[in-house]
């Protein structure tokens, strides 16, 4: 049967076991790959102990610090290309605990955040101040990601507005009178 194969295809007997022995090596390879990666898998359930599950009832907060912003989102309206691209967001740590901003973070680098790096006692105020880069013309729709210990979590602020273009000015040349040599009259 192989000889058989072999004539119609053009293939001798020794090229037919050496296609049949890759065939069989990567068969069994695929087999026991597939074989390592089910038995490295783990049955989890969501009380384990890994805290990849639901929380359960008994849980604490884990910081009793929590931040009260006065807005979270800025709209700068219609403003110039090359206007002040500056605005603040006011909070208020209403926890028992002293807040702590970890990180801000602009969603692209025209969004530039500013947060308070000491913490804030309970009961006291803060300013986290953004600026745009007001050069770029056209919609503005960006984020802020505010990272706290605050029980209430991550806070996300939102700046927008439009930016129209400055009105180019373009300076037109005045009439010159032409130089050169001087025009003959005739008559």
């Amino acid at each position: 049967m192989l000889y058989l194969y072999g004539t119609i295809y053009g293939i001798n007997l020794q090229q037919q076991k050496n296609i049949i022995m890759k065939k069989l090596i990567l068969t069994l390879g695929l087999v026991a790959g597939l074989s390592a990666l089910t038995i490295a898998q783990e049955v989890h359930n969501a009380n384990d102990g890994h805290g990849h599950g639901a929380a359960t009832e008994n849980t604490q907060p884990t910081s009793l610090a929590d931040i009260k912003l006065d807005k979270t989102t800025h709209d700068y309206g219609n403003i110039k290309q090359g206007d002040n691209g500056e605005c603040e967001f006011k909070f208020t740590n209403n926890g028992k605990e002293p807040l702590v901003i970890t990180n801000c973070m602009g969603s692209c680098g025209c969004t530039v955040p500013q947060c308070p790096k000491e913490p804030i006692l309970p009961g006291k105020s803060g300013v986290i101040k953004v600026k745009y880069d007001t050069q770029r013309v056209g919609g503005i729709y960006k984020t802020v990601t505010v990272n706290s210990n605050a029980k209430s979590g991550t806070q996300t602020l939102t700046i927008k507005g439009n930016i129209d273009a400055k009105p180019v000015d373009v300076a037109f040349p005045e009439n010159q009178t032409p130089t050169g040599a001087p025009v003959e009259k005739k008559g």
